[in-house]
């Protein structure tokens, strides 16, 4: 019959012409940043699954409360409202019940995030990364960096690793004047996650990218260039610490008796 076009085929001759190439990575075993990859996958579809079950309270609060519930809703503010109400008939007490329901599962959601919060600090520090000594990144930010880079020294320059992050700002031309926007490609959670790092030490005065912002603006950049910046900056950094870890971890071994 021939050999058919299908997708063992193609791997083989991608994997061959990167060999060739020179492009070629070794594949690694899973480790700690595939825990870490797993444990932030996780996260994310719990919270998307709290937001879920706070919208459908909110909606039940809305029919059983005058003016409904505050935005910011957490699950004792919503018990202590629910304790409130006197349903009027079969119908209100349905929703009572309903929102109860809603509740438990809120403060069960809760007790997870926390638990995933709790494994992914415990697993960060136990492979020495040092990426929790900047300013802005706690265990999640940093588990999520970890887990979504996997292996820093895959990117051969920083600069390729803020482009994978989306962090690489892109030009474009407009009547023949140049500007800067941010690229809409690349990890978004990754971009997120070097946005958020950015917010913070912005509003941290004694942090270093309090300072470089500040510098951006006194150059005459706006508020949101002068974040482009730092955000690149932080890319450039975050990269550093990453293959600083990595180098470490490897020389580790080497120094045992």
């Amino acid at each position: 019959m021939g050999r058919r076009k299908n997708d063992q085929i193609d791997a083989a001759a991608a994997a061959t012409v990167a060999c060739l190439q020179g492009d070629g990575r070794d594949v690694e075993p899973e480790d700690h940043t595939t825990a870490l990859a797993l444990l932030d996958e996780r996260r994310v579809n719990l919270a998307q699954a709290r937001v879920r079950t706070v919208n459908q309270l909110h909606a039940l609060l809305r029919d059983l409360l005058p003016g409904g519930a505050p935005t910011q809703l957490s699950a004792d503010l919503a018990a202590k409202l629910l304790r409130s109400v006197r349903p009027a008939g079969d119908v209100e007490t349905v929703r009572k019940d309903i929102a109860g329901d809603l509740v438990a599962e809120i403060r069960k959601l809760d007790k997870q995030l926390t638990d995933n919060a709790a494994r992914m600090q415990s697993l960060v520090e136990a492979s020495g990364s040092a990426l929790m000594d900047t300013p802005g990144i706690g265990p999640v930010m940093a588990a999520r960096l970890i887990g979504r880079t996997r292996r820093a020294h895959r990117f051969p320059t920083s600069a390729a690793f803020a482009n994978y992050a989306g962090a690489a700002p892109v030009e474009i031309a407009s009547a023949g004047k140049a500007r800067h926007r941010l690229s809409r490609s690349g990890d978004r959670q990754l971009n997120s996650v070097l946005h958020t790092i950015a917010v913070v030490q912005i509003r941290m005065p004694k942090s270093p990218g309090h300072a470089y912002y500040q510098r951006k603006l006194s150059e005459g950049k706006t508020p949101k260039e002068a974040k482009r910046c730092l955000k690149r900056r932080l890319a450039d950094h975050v990269w550093r610490v990453m293959i600083a870890d990595e180098r470490k971890a490897k020389s580790l071994p080497d120094k045992a008796p």
